[in-house]
């Protein structure tokens, strides 16, 4: 596959392809939905189930001229709109879903069900987001600004796989990984976390992701700048050339998410991993062009 190296590629690529992938999305109330899935609609690479806000979605003229593309399940609550896309997931007519106006407890709790068997087989939910970033030479990978709270050594270990997996599907073929905590050497006093770092490290040296490089602990400037990285006096493979940030805890990165927006007018997509078919997760502030993004993040994983 050829690098991606932006953001923008992905719409490009997925074209090029000229398959149109089926995604529910799920109560598309809100003009930012609508505009995103026109867009892919229109750019020839998506078919969209509309589950639930039915009357909202017709009310898009946009939407309304792609109807060709389109059709629609009736829910009259979120939850309802949750199961019967579920539903549609089971019954193989369809390629992942989509988030619109719901709040993302209502459709992660149904995920986690086990009845529904949703999940992939290793059983962890987690969160990767893909950052194009002005002041960074390329995509920036980092997991997890949205589902899991504090992660356990198992779980990290997953997010690892899964993000590394992806970096795979952009052409970036070995993925530089790099631990994040604010200071360089564990410290199981008060970051007990940081003390699992070096079985990681280990773990990816015996192949156990594939091709690739993890180290750690390292600050996001180190990872992201080698000038800094050498004026500490540093030695790592990441050599501040980082691919991938695996942050400590969801307040660490979704800090980080909500900076590199706000602050460093960063183009962002995000996708949960570690669930049989892709789920675009975006938050109720993101903009149509983030939304498009995810979308395309999410039919480019599938």
């Amino acid at each position: 596959m050829e690098n991606i190296l932006h953001l923008r590629d992905m719409g490009k690529y997925l074209a090029q392809q000229r398959i149109r992938k089926r995604i529910a999305v799920l109560n598309a109330c809100d003009e930012s939905t609508q505009h995103a899935v026109a867009q892919a609609m229109e750019e020839g690479w998506l078919e969209a189930v509309f589950v639930g806000g039915i009357s909202e979605v017709q009310q898009c003229e946009r939407l309304v001229n792609l109807s060709q593309y389109a059709s629609f399940v009736d829910a009259a609550t979120h939850q309802e709109a949750v199961e019967k896309a579920l539903d549609l997931v089971h019954q193989g007519v369809i390629d992942g879903l989509m988030k619109g106006l719901i709040s993302s407890a209502d459709l992660i709790r149904p995920l986690l069900s086990k009845d529904r068997g949703f999940l992939s087989d290793e059983n962890v939910l987690t969160h990767v987001t893909v950052a194009d970033i002005p002041a960074y030479h390329k995509l920036l990978f980092f997991s997890d600004s949205a589902v899991i709270p504090y992660p356990t050594q198992e779980q990290r270990f997953m997010q690892i796989k899964y993000v590394t997996e992806l970096c795979r599907r952009f052409g970036i073929v070995k993925p530089l990984v790099s631990l994040i905590h604010c200071y360089e050497k564990p410290n199981e006093k008060h970051f007990p976390f940081s003390t699992g770092y070096a079985s990681l490290i280990e773990n990816a040296r015996q192949g156990a992701f594939g091709p690739c490089v993890v180290d750690g602990p390292l600050d996001v400037r180190e990872s992201c700048d080698r000038e800094s990285m050498q004026r500490k006096g540093i030695s790592s493979a990441i050599q501040g050339n980082a691919d991938v940030l695996v942050f400590p805890d969801i307040e660490a990165a979704n800090a980080f998410y909500k900076s590199i927006t706000l602050f460093a007018g960063a183009k962002v997509s995000g996708v949960l991993m570690g669930t049989r078919l892709p789920v675009v997760l975006p938050s109720r502030g993101d903009d149509s062009e983030s939304k498009y993004n995810s979308l395309a993040l999410a039919c480019l994983n599938h």
